[in-house]
């Protein structure tokens, strides 16, 4: 029988409002179990940093200007997730610490992926064999160094016994999608981007007002689209699409094109352009399988928000049917932090985490530097 490791994954997306961990006990291929998830809110200090300097930085020379600041928060947010080890591995179970950061900038053409996290200091604060910098060996190798989940999902679908094909759609900041045709064991998925998730109506609500995010999507519902603006919107994303981007960062979103627009009214102008990307790329990227129904089942933080979600079914084709991948006993909220616990593992075990059909790396692509004890 494989061994199976105990592995504590961190993930602090792109919203940048705090860590969520997982630790799950896993072989690396073809079984998990979770153990224990839970959220750690950033105080309002790290908070507001991880947004100043994300809206700062448009280019690597931004990176390079702006290092001693960067250098200073990378510090915070690794002490952040030291205390968040300590505090939910209490029983000291833990054999294996995947270490995601916090992304700061992402550039597909660039081919940079810089996240904020210092691997080493977070060893010596915690002794713990710790994988980080997921994303360097994959770029290295002529990848984007995203999405990198899919490999996860793969096993999520399989170990629930779910019909294939599946899809998974995951609305983070950013949203992205799997799609599952074969079971674990086989490299019968493929993955990309799509686009923007909850980037651009968390912009606009935190610029405006004093929330952080469109709770249940409510300012969006008490405002009304602006039609002219939409449809500019549109036009201009479907003009990069041409690019053939697989990875997308919340800095490729500006929402400045509805500046001037009541607070309600720029959310539900934002909320609209979210769906109906997410609705075209997913009738687009299904529509092989028009003849039959289709499940996609939504996780991240953008599937509890019900009018993008009303809004993403009515943009999509009939035979597609969105659900909360809860119905299925998965949580939603914790899929991409029990990814990296579980990528974690396939690092030490010198399995592959990235693949020509998620990442458009040159050949199944190994990922994480490791430090242990």
């Amino acid at each position: 029988m494989s061994k199976e490791y105990t592995s504590l994954g961190l993930m602090s997306g792109t919203s940048g409002d705090g860590v969520d961990a997982s630790i799950i006990k896993s072989n690396g291929s073809s079984k998990y179990d979770v153990i224990k998830d839970n959220y750690y809110e950033y105080d309002s200090q790290i908070y507001r940093k991880i947004h100043y300097l994300k809206d700062k930085i448009n280019s690597f020379k931004d990176l390079k200007n702006l290092s001693k600041e960067l250098s200073d928060l990378e510090k915070k947010i690794t002490l952040f997730h030291a205390k968040v080890i300590k505090e939910i591995d209490n029983n000291n179970e833990v054999d294996v610490v995947g270490f995601h950061g916090q992304t700061i900038y992402h550039n597909s053409q660039e081919k940079i992926s810089n996240q904020l996290g210092d691997g080493k200091l977070l060893y010596q604060l915690t002794k713990k064999n710790i994988v980080y910098n997921f994303r360097k060996n994959d770029i290295k190798n002529g990848g984007e160094g995203a999405p990198l989940t899919p490999i996860f999902h793969q096993l999520l679908v399989t170990q629930k016994k779910l019909n294939l094909p599946i899809c998974i759609l995951n609305i983070g900041g950013i949203s992205n999608v799997t799609i599952i045709n074969e079971p674990a064991g086989t490299h019968g998925f493929t993955s990309r981007d799509i686009g923007p998730g909850n980037c651009l109506i968390d912009t606009w609500i935190r610029k405006n007002s004093e929330y952080k995010f469109d709770k249940n999507g409510l300012f969006a519902l008490a405002g009304n689209r602006n039609d002219i603006i939409l449809e500019q919107a549109e036009e201009l994303f479907s003009n990069r699409l041409n690019q053939k981007t697989l990875s997308f960062d919340v800095n490729d979103f500006d929402v400045s094109f509805v500046r001037g627009l009541s607070l309600e009214d720029g959310a539900a102008t934002l909320t609209d352009f979210t769906a109906r990307v997410i609705g075209a790329a997913l009738s687009k990227l299904l529509s092989n399988e028009r003849k039959k129904m289709m499940k996609v089942l939504v996780s991240g933080g953008g599937r509890k928000n019900k009018i993008l979600i009303e809004k993403i079914k009515k943009n999509t084709l009939k035979n597609i049917m969105i659900q909360p991948i809860d119905d299925y006993g998965i949580n939603g909220d914790f899929v991409e932090s029990q990814a990296f616990a579980f990528l974690a593992i396939r690092s030490v075990l010198k399995l592959p985490i990235s693949f020509p059909n998620t990442t458009g790396c040159l050949i199944p692509c190994l990922g994480g530097e490791q430090i242990k004890n």
